[in-house]
């Protein structure tokens, strides 16, 4: 016996959204997942080929392989936003070859990842003088504070864990990452700190955070959480992830 039945607009009836996740990473799907709404909006993720030495040459060879992994998203789908989440691999790929990488495979997705969303939200809060914190070896810590000084902002303030295993910086824990945020914002007075990488956890300490230092903390994976949600005109704006979630509610 064949049954009838009919269709809607999927799960996605609000905005389709991708992930392109590295095999290392531990942390940035779980923290989408508590920021995000979760009424008619779609997320869907796929991995990338990554080794967990987190160093130049490791983090060029992800060009080679964004197009095949952003393939991986449901091709049936059309999505509104696809990001690429990997801080450091943005930094020494381009923001504009990442786009171009991900759109051969999805070339209706807007796309974005955690250096251009942390510059889109520094501009929106304003956010010149810079305090940064990141857990890379120097040579690529060196090449994001490049990257943020080349977009107009000045790093005031500075500090690394100065750990290249992913696995490790993923394992580092609340404590310690709320500890270099204020010993950073000591340094020098800054407009906002800038916390770098996906694998670091900071759903969890934001405002607890603001609240310690009295400014800003902008993190990769909450940055580019609001810059794919802002490109995808989702209106969301949970307190508990800080400042910048704050902004629309304040206008």
């Amino acid at each position: 016996m064949k049954l009838n039945f009919t269709t809607d607009s999927g799960i996605g009836s609000r905005a389709t959204l991708g992930l392109i996740v590295l095999q290392t990473d531990e942390t940035l799907e779980s923290e989408f997942a508590k920021v995000l709404p979760k009424d008619g909006v779609a997320l869907y993720h796929s991995r990338i080929p990554m080794c967990n030495e987190v160093n130049s040459d490791t983090l060029k060879q992800m060009q080679i392989d964004i197009p095949n992994s952003a393939a991986l998203l449901p091709p049936a789908l059309s999505f509104d936003v696809i990001g690429y989440g990997c801080t450091s691999g943005a930094t020494i790929i381009g923001p504009e070859t990442v786009r171009d990488a991900v759109q051969k495979a999805h070339p209706e997705a807007q796309v974005t990842n955690p250096v251009t969303a942390i510059i889109a939200a520094c501009e929106a809060l304003n956010a010149k003088k810079l305090g940064f914190l990141t857990p890379y070896v120097p040579e690529v810590s060196a090449q994001m504070r490049e990257k943020l000084e080349a977009s107009g902002h000045s790093v005031v303030a500075f500090g690394s864990f100065e750990e290249s295993e992913d696995c490790v910086v993923a394992k580092i824990t609340e404590a310690s990452i709320l500890e270099a945020i204020e010993s950073v914002a000591l340094q020098a007075e800054c407009d906002a700190v800038v916390v770098s990488c996906t694998s670091l956890r900071t759903t969890g300490l934001i405002k607890e955070a603001e609240a310690r230092i009295g400014k800003p903390v902008i993190s990769s994976n909450l940055a580019m959480a609001w810059h794919m949600m802002k490109l995808a005109n989702l209106s969301h704006n949970p307190s508990e992830f800080g400042e910048l979630f704050n902004l629309s509610s304040r206008k």
